[in-house]
Parts: structure tokens; C-alpha cells; sequence
């Protein structure tokens, strides 16, 4: 039985001292949200002015209930918090319970024999962590678990959200109840069997009489499993061994059955006095070579090592291409998330024919509705650990809080069959990080996945050998295109890359004032909305480009257009390329598809909360499990020139490519002109065509846009569509 605390929050300097202003506080939220409420201050994604809200990071915040709430008879009281941004204390009545530096560690208390009705329960968080007082950057947070993006990313302003983030409430329970029960599997290597074991932790050494019963409920509602067992002991292990499980697949490969595991404690009379119960799936996953690997050849001879990292998803036995995206936090503030949120954005991901997200370093390990919706749905999951982009030095302060936090989010996480894999961090062995192998922080991290979860793949940061992050703009710093940059790359992994876009024109209404919409130029709301500097000077509008292929572009509507279609024909080239490239690379993860505040301009697919661009539509024509595709040698064309297109069938299906035929063709505003066609025979699973180099001689056009088109005869499902620029002068 719980229930909810009714909070106040307000600032001090003093740890010591009381504040002298409290306003309501919203559980799970953020005190800067509580405080802009109170206050009448703007929403704070449309708030042009978040600099008054700097102060806040330096503050103590202190929450205050009053208990107000009598448990059954006999019944015991526990202050349960899932989870308090970032540094926090809690008290009551004045008396310290608890201290805990770490946002993703819960907090169970009993305070039974401490809290008479009308006492004050209080939690101090503290300010956030700062490793050094300048400069004001990410590398603030290189001594703490605290996610680094909130510090200042170049998609994020910097708001560090401090408070009670996840659920916080009071809960009544027996005296001998339980504690934790984990459930655990091994799948034999035919997958025809499944070893279970359930541990059961009891809060004592249960009562005589006391029973407890393991149910496990397929996907069906049938019970398949039921076990009564009378407890000897405060732990107990419960094995079951079951036979031709339903396996949990990502969802362009199978179904995604989901179990649950029912245990009960029943008291001596047969009443069931407490419960737990969690949804798991079935499902193996490895990280493996591709085929060709280990024949690379080595220079002299010399025994070789491995040099490139596996990075090829192998689920239940099937090697899998990995289409997918980066996700970061959905919002400034991650208490203020909920399910909602979620499941707005993975409908999203799913839509766009991904199987797999990479939730970011740099960000919170998201709520348990998100990775609940991701089994749903058959959505993979890339989980790292809150380091990114910095050095994380091994001293112990850090190492004892990152073995803390580490746990506690390996324990919460490893029952989700959408699971894919661990990774340690984002860009660690990079110069801005200078992180190895050898580093304490990322041994510790490679050892707990080992102890708590050693069958879901460890990978230690991204990229890792032989995998690539970038390039993030269209063109690179040669002028190089998309087009010819990625046909010549050979990685492994595409785990990062992107071409920025501007938001949609009702957007840009929205967060820049009218007197500054037109033309967009530093210094203006379009700098602090990432349109200018946020990395690169140019970035993220890069306006240098679209003024390079489109010449001087006279309004808002045509700068939106221009730049949101080389954003579209941008990510749709990579990720055809990068399934071009199949065995040898195995998987394409764009950056990114979300944003936390509404931008002007950057690599997202949509636009905060959930306005989605047209290159989703556009990234989700290229992640078709089966379609056919194109190989391009560049984007702007003029009259006269030969375009040579070589063809392919590309197929990460599970299943056979049935024999077709491929009719090619150009559409300009003269009308249609065939190039030629391509019958192909048909194809294993999982596995592409390559077919022929077709070539025209591009006619003369007074648009300045044409069409490639690819129609697959019989099933257009199948067929493509390439917007190319067409340039008379």
C-alpha cells in the first residue's frame, strides 16, 4: 500500500539553515521547475532569457512532507524515493536517516518507530557536482556520475536539474516481506530450453508457516509454471527449467513475447501478505565478428591481434543490422518525464522501421516506462553509463559512487529483454577524453555487467576500433558530400552521424522574437537556439552550405525548405550506404532523434516535444527492411552530365528475396525519362544484391529540382525515391 507525500521545496545557502521562502513542489520533478512556477516565470523551453536560472546549481534545496498517513495495524512504514538528483540527505524531524551522492540509487527506509503523525520528513539535495569552478563546461562534471550534458552541450543550454526526480512516496508493509526478488536465466544453445532462477530476499527469517508461490504467466495469460516452497531462510533460490520458451524479438525480425514472474508471500492462514512481480522476455544476445574479420591481413606476417572491436548484433542466433538513432533526454528536466513522453517518441522510432536505440552517455538513464515501452514495442536497446566526453580519473571518491551507481542501474535495467548491449561511455578514447582499456573507471564498469549481467555484451565506449562518429554536416570540412565520403569509408559501425536542419517555420515563430526571424545572424535568439556557434561557428544552421547550392535565399520559408532537404537526401544516402556495406558493417545510428528544448537548428529528426522533420520521413523510406536503393555519386547536377547510378536490393529481412524486376527512371517537369531496368534474381536472407551501373545523360531543366525514382514492379513497398538539385547556371 503507498501514499503520496504532499512537498514543499525552497533555496538556502546554509545547509544548516532553514530556507526562508518554500514553494509547492511537483514529485518526481526539479526544483528550478517548482520555482518557475511559483514564480510565474515562462515555460522554460520558450524562455528566452535561462540565465535566471544559473544561481540555482549553487543552492541547497530542501524538501519538506509532513506525515500525515497511519499504516494498517502492524502493518511497518518505508520512505521509498526511486531516485533524487543528485546529492542528497534525508532527514526527519531534524535527525539525519540517510546521506547519498548518486541520482540512480533508491532509497528504502524504514522509519516505522520514527515517525509519529505530524512529523517533518525532509530531504536536503545539495548543489551540483563541479569538479572546478571554470571554465563552466561538461569537463565539471569528469568527478561525478552526474550526467554532463545539463552542464552545456551544443544541443543543450546549461540548466543543471537538481531534486526528486523519480517517484517518492511512504509504503506500508508486513513485517517479513519482500525485499528484492531477481530473476535470472540462461538459454541452452538450441534455445529449446531456458534455466531459470528466482532469488528471494525476505526482509528476516520468516515466520513458521509462512509459504511462498512462483508463478510464471505466459504471454497468453496461462500459468506455465507454479511453485510452493515453505522458506527456511531470509534468501532463497527457486530454479525452474523451461521448455521451448517463447523467444522476445526486435520487432522486424519476430514477435515479442513478454512473461511475467508472480512471487507471493503468503502468511501461516494462506493469506497472501506481499508480492512482486516483473514482466522479462526470453532472448539471447552477442556481439560478434563480421564474417571476413579475422582473415584481414596483417603487414609482415606478424601474428595478429584483433584490432577492430566486434560490434555486429547477434539475437537469438540471427546476425542483425542494426537501424537505429541516438536518443537523449527528452527534456531539460528528466523528473518532469513520464510514460506519455515516451511512448510518443519510440511510436517514432518503431515507425521509421528502427530496431534499436542508443541512449547517449552524455544523458540519465531514462525511466523504467521507457525500457517497459521498448519491450512493447521490439526496440533494442544501447545502454551506457553516465560518462562522456571526459577524463573520468579512477579516484576512489569517483570509483566508489560510479560502483554504487553502476549497480544500482545494472540491477534495475538487466531484466528488459530490449536490452542489446552495455557500453561504458560516449567518445572515452578520444584526445578531448584521453580514456583507455586500462582506465579504473571503465574496468569497474566492465567487471559489475560480468558479476550482474554477463550475458548482455559490454562494450567499453563509441566509437571503439573500426567503428566511426561523424561526419555531422552535409558536407565535410573538404567540401567532400555525404555522397562520396561514406561510399569511401570502410568502418564497421556508423554509431554517429547527422546533417543538420532548421526547425519548421511555426517552430522558429515560437522561439525567436519576430523583430529577430528575419535574416537569422548571431548574436540574436538564433545563437542562443543553436542556430550559430553552438559548435562550429557556423553550426547548426550552417547557412555557408545552403547559400553554396541555392544561392541567396530571400525568405525564412525558402531557408527552411533548402535546408530540410538536404537534411532529408542527406541521412537517407548514409543510411542506404552504410547497409551497403553489409557484413562488414552492421550497424547505422544517426544523431540524433530527439532534442530537450526547442532549437532552431540541429541534427534532430524532431523537434521538441515531438514535431517530427521531414527527414524521418525520409531516414524511415531508407530503414525499410527491404528496398531497393541507389548509389549516388553527388547531390547537385547540371545539364549535360552523366549520372551514373549503380543499383542494389538491399534486405535485412529474415527472409528470402524473391526474384524482381526494377524499372528506373527520371521525372523532371518535361515529364518522365526511363534509364533502364534491372531484373534481379532472388536472395538469401539477410543478405543484399548488388546489381548494375546504369548511366543518362542529364537533359536540360528549368527546375531546379528533379527526381530519381527506383519502382520495383509488383511491389512498391520496395521502391525509392531521390531528391536531387538540378542547377541551370
Amino acid at each position: 500500500m503507498k501514499h503520496t507525500l504532499t512537498w514543499i521545496v525552497g533555496p538556502t545557502d546554509d545547509p544548516h539553515r532553514i530556507p526562508s521562502k518554500f514553494v509547492p513542489a511537483t514529485v518526481p520533478g526539479a526544483v528550478q521547475l517548482d520555482w518557475a512556477r511559483a514564480y510565474g516565470w515562462p515555460q522554460t523551453e520558450y524562455d528566452p532569457d535561462l540565465s535566471k536560472y544559473a544561481w540555482m546549481e549553487d543552492a541547497f534545496w530542501l524538501y519538506r512532507a509532513t506525515l500525515d498517513w497511519l499504516p494498517p495495524a502492524g502493518q511497518r512504514v518505508f520512505f521509498v524515493c526511486q531516485g533524487v538528483d543528485y546529492r542528497c540527505e534525508v532527514r526527519l524531524e531534524g535527525r539525519a536517516l540517510h546521506a547519498q551522492e548518486g541520482m540512480f540509487t533508491p532509497i528504502e527506509l524504514d522509519i516505522t518507530d520514527l515517525a509519529p503523525i505530524g512529523a517533518t520528513l525532509e530531504v536536503l539535495v545539495f548543489p551540483a557536482p563541479k569538479s572546478h569552478d571554470a571554465p563552466a563546461d561538461r569537463t565539471q562534471a569528469n568527478q561525478s556520475c552526474k550526467p554532463a550534458v545539463a552542464y552545456g552541450w551544443d544541443f543543450h543550454p546549461r540548466l543543471i536539474p537538481l531534486g526528486i526526480w523519480d517517484d517518492a512516496y511512504l509504503e506500508a508493509r508486513p513485517a517479513t516481506h519482500i525485499r528484492a526478488a531477481e530473476l535470472t536465466y540462461a538459454l541452452s544453445d538450441d534455445f529449446s530450453r531456458a534455466d531459470l532462477a528466482l532469488d528471494v530476499a525476505l526482509s528476516q527469517m520468516p515466520d513458521a508457516g509462512m509459504r511462498l508461490r512462483w508463478q510464471i504467466v505466459a504471454p497468453n495469460g496461462e500459468v506455465v509454471h507454479e511453485q510452493l516452497v515453505t522458506p527456511d531462510a531470509a534468501m532463497i533460490r527457486l530454479r525452474h527449467e523451461a521448455h521451448q520458451p517463447a523467444l522476445w524479438w526486435p520487432h522486424d525480425h519476430g514477435d515479442q513475447p513478454l512473461y511475467t514472474s508472480l512471487i507471493e508471500l503468503w502468511a501461516a492462514d494462506g493469506e497472501a501478505i506481499d508480492r512482486r512481480q516483473a514482466r522479462f522476455g526470453f532472448r539471447r544476445v552477442r556481439l560478434v565478428t563480421h564474417p571476413t574479420q579475422w582473415q584481414e591481413i596483417a603487414p609482415y606476417d606478424f601474428p595478429k591481434g584483433r584490432h577492430t572491436s566486434p560490434i555486429t548484433l547477434e539475437v537469438n542466433g540471427w546476425r542483425i543490422f542494426a537501424r537505429g538513432t541516438n536518443w537523449v533526454t527528452p527534456s531539460l528536466f528528466p523528473g518532469a518525464l513520464a510514460e506519455a513522453h515516451y511512448r510518443e517518441q519510440l511510436a517514432l522510432v518503431k515507425a521509421a522501421h528502427m530496431n534499436i536505440v542508443r541512449c547517449w552517455g552524455g544523458a540519465n538513464v531514462q525511466k523504467e516506462a521507457f525500457f517497459d515501452l521498448c519491450d512493447e514495442l521490439g526496440i533494442m536497446v544501447w545502454q551506457e553509463f553516465p560518462l562522456a566526453c571526459n577524463r573520468y580519473e579512477g579516484t576512489p571518491a569517483y570509483l566508489r559512487v560510479l560502483d554504487q551507481e553502476s549497480r544500482a542501474i545494472i540491477r534495475r535495467v538487466r531484466r528488459h529483454p530490449s536490452l542489446a548491449l552495455w557500453c561504458g561511455g560516449n567518445e572515452l578514447f578520444n584526445d578531448w577524453s584521453r580514456m583507455t582499456d586500462q582506465d579504473l573507471a571503465l574496468r569497474l564498469l566492465d567487471r559489475n555487467c560480468y558479476d550482474l549481467d554477463p550475458h548482455t555484451p559490454f562494450l567499453m565506449t563509441s566509437p571503439a576500433m573500426g567503428m566511426v562518429h561523424g561526419g555531422y554536416f552535409f558536407r565535410n570540412p573538404k567540401s567532400v558530400e555525404v555522397y562520396q565520403y561514406f561510399a569511401e569509408s570502410r568502418a564497421t559501425a556508423y554509431t554517429e552521424f547527422g546533417v543538420p536542419a532548421l526547425a519548421d517555420v511555426e517552430v522558429l515563430r515560437q522561439i525567436i522574437p519576430a523583430e529577430e526571424l528575419w535574416p537569422p545572424r548571431p548574436g540574436t535568439q538564433w545563437e542562443t537556439r543553436h542556430a550559430f556557434r553552438a559548435w562550429m561557428p557556423d553550426s547548426w544552421l550552417d547557412l555557408p552550405t545552403l547559400e553554396d547550392y541555392f544561392g541567396p535565399i530571400a525568405d525564412l520559408e525558402s531557408l527552411v525548405a533548402c535546408a530540410q532537404w538536404l537534411q532529408s537526401e542527406g541521412l537517407k544516402t548514409i543510411y542506404e550506404e552504410a547497409r551497403r556495406q553489409k557484413p562488414t558493417c552492421a550497424m547505422a545510428l544517426c544523431w540524433v532523434l530527439n532534442e530537450p528544448w526547442p532549437t532552431a537548428a540541429n541534427n534532430s529528426l524532431i523537434s521538441w516535444p515531438t514535431r517530427p522533420k521531414p527527414a524521418l520521413h525520409a531516414v524511415a523510406q531508407a530503414c525499410r527492411p527491404v528496398l531497393a536503393s541507389a548509389r549516388i555519386p553527388k547531390f547537385s547536377w547540371r545539364a549535360g552530365e552523366n549520372l551514373s547510378v549503380q543499383l542494389f536490393m538491399l534486405n535485412d529481412s529474415p527472409d528470402p528475396l524473391v526474384p524482381g524486376y526494377v524499372d528506373v527512371w527520371l521525372e523532371t517537369e518535361a515529364g518522365r525519362l526511363t534509364i533502364g531496368d534491372w531484373r534481379f534474381e532472388g536472395g538469401a536472407a539477410n543478405e543484399n544484391i548488388a546489381g548494375p551501373t546504369l548511366d543518362v545523360i542529364l537533359p536540360a531543366m528549368q527546375a531546379a529540382r528533379f527526381t530519381l525514382g527506383l519502382d520495383v514492379v509488383g511491389k512498391p513497398e520496395w521502391s525509392s525515391r531521390y531528391e536531387l538539385l538540378f542547377r541551370r547556371a
